[in-house]
């Protein structure tokens, strides 16, 4: 699915475009942050449109969301990394951009009334009655700290978005449905061979991969890092009594359950009721350290230089890290089971790796474009002796019904048939993940037509016509509209 949600990504701008709506719906659960400093203000310009962190921040912890759910709460920043979706945050704010510029030009806009009533009827504002809560919108604010006017300007740009495509939305036309109705009735019967990474064989050297990396340097940076000056104050050494670790435990039995959910008993919690009441109890103790770290009477415990995000720290202590600036002093935080008051002592910026720092993520690179590159022209050569290969004969295929074809999954038969279908090839190659499949059309029959498609039909012709839309719209904005980047890394 992620591979999938990756290759389809242009296709997905519209269905997960509404992303302050859809961030609320989930409950306001904030997964993910991407920072460059407090003093990156604006990371990039649009045409007249300024793109502010903020705005990245909030697209890419709804991408990232996404992600953790499909991937069943595994995601990490590492691989969130991998997976580029800084840059899908990034490509999806710049498209939105082009947009409003266009909106701009053609005198589109969004009343107050029409934000009011948006926000309104948005399910995560609203009390069980279904009424609008101001307490609830507030606690959402407060929780993302977020002010209103940004939340609420965020809105308006994604209704004037919305508002300007329906203005240039048509429905299908008659002969626009009985073309897709025919081509949907076609069927076919293949010759085809699937070719995948087992079939090639991949050498490396060190010229290669130096000369790959000479082409990319600017894809391979050192991550931002951070100079930090820590003060740490032990919680191990507190004192706490039976009786003080039993009355905690009861006011706050409800955080003590098991992996299925079920409340522990006192002697099973007990180890970590201590723990936490020895950190509650210390919070007082962390706070003075802060205070005389802060007028200089009390030096660090150590200096580091960290990468953001260490392991070190923990991810809340980051959080409040990556939105300081150099100089500031963060108040204490626990990490592990200590609590940790921080001072930003240098912010160090990304910088080119050089050959040998870059060489693991280089052969990474390398190794799937190789692949990649091999796999074409193993699939190139195929289909020049497809009849004389040790290929497979199909029954008949059809766009609606549902055909596996071997080796192929359901998912990676449906790419396929959707691609074959749209195609005006007697013969081809076709990608599929990570494989190539090469086919060759042997046979093709017209199928009996079935009018209880009928709406279906409609709907496919209107969706096809909207991606086609979007998608040259999109590229006449590009043309248009230039984006001009302040930072690195924002765009692949």
């Amino acid at each position: 699915m992620i591979s999938w949600m990756q290759k389809h990504n242009k296709y997905l701008v519209w269905t997960i475009w509404v992303a302050t709506i859809a961030f609320i719906g989930a409950g306001f659960v904030g997964w993910g942050t991407y920072s460059f400093g407090s003093k990156a203000g604006n990371i990039a310009k649009v045409g007249t449109i300024e793109i502010k962190q903020s705005q990245l921040n909030m697209v890419y912890s709804n991408i990232y969301r996404r992600y953790n759910e499909m991937m069943q709460g595994k995601l990490d920043e590492k691989k969130a990394k991998e997976l580029g979706l800084i840059q899908q945050a990034f490509s999806r704010i710049e498209v939105q951009a082009k947009l409003l510029n266009f909106a701009q030009e053609m005198g589109i806009v969004v009343s107050d009334k029409e934000v009011a009533d948006t926000l309104e009827g948005i399910k995560g504002f609203q009390q069980k009655n279904g009424h609008f809560s101001k307490e609830i919108y507030q606690t959402y604010l407060r929780d993302q700290r977020l002010k209103a006017k940004t939340f609420e300007a965020t809105l308006r740009d994604e209704i004037t978005i919305t508002k300007t495509l329906k203005l240039l939305q048509t429905d299908a036309l008659p002969l626009e449905e009985d073309t897709f109705a025919a081509a949907m009735n076609v069927a076919d019967k293949l010759l085809y061979k699937v070719i995948g990474n087992d079939d090639i064989t991949i050498r490396m050297d060190e010229s290669k991969l130096k000369a790959f990396w000479e082409t990319q340097k600017e894809n391979f940076m050192t991550p931002r890092r951070y100079k930090l000056s820590v003060v740490w104050t032990a919680t191990e050494d507190t004192n706490v009594t039976d009786e003080e670790v039993k009355t905690f435990f009861d006011e706050n039995a409800f955080n003590y359950t098991d992996a299925a959910g079920k409340q522990l008993l006192f002697k099973e919690a007990k180890a970590q009721a201590t723990k936490d009441l020895k950190i509650k109890k210390s919070k007082k103790r962390a706070q003075k350290s802060y205070i005389a770290f802060k007028k200089g009477k009390l030096k660090s415990t150590e200096t580091v230089t960290l990468p953001a995000n260490d392991n070190k720290f923990s991810k809340a202590l980051w959080k409040d890290i990556l939105q300081k600036d150099t100089g500031d002093i963060i108040k204490p935080k626990i990490s592990g089971n200590r609590y940790a008051t921080v001072k930003i002592v240098k912010i160090i910026e990304p910088v080119t790796m050089s050959f040998e720092e870059a060489k693991k993520e280089v052969e990474k690179r390398y190794t799937l474009q190789a692949k990649k590159d091999t796999l074409l022209k193993l699939a190139e050569r195929t289909l020049n002796t497809l009849e004389e290969s040790n290929a497979t004969v199909s029954d008949f295929v059809t766009l609606g019904k549902n055909d596996n074809l071997t080796p192929l999954n359901s998912e990676e038969s449906l790419q396929f048939l959707q691609k074959l279908f749209t195609s005006s090839k007697e013969k081809g190659i076709i990608n599929i993940s990570d494989k190539v499949v090469v086919y060759k059309i042997k046979e093709q029959k017209f199928m009996a037509t079935d009018t209880n498609k009928t709406n279906f039909v409609k709907q496919t012709v209107n969706q096809i016509k909207s991606r086609t839309f979007e998608a040259n719209l999109i590229k006449m904005l590009d043309t248009k509209y230039p984006t001009e980047v302040y930072m690195k890394g924002l765009k692949n």
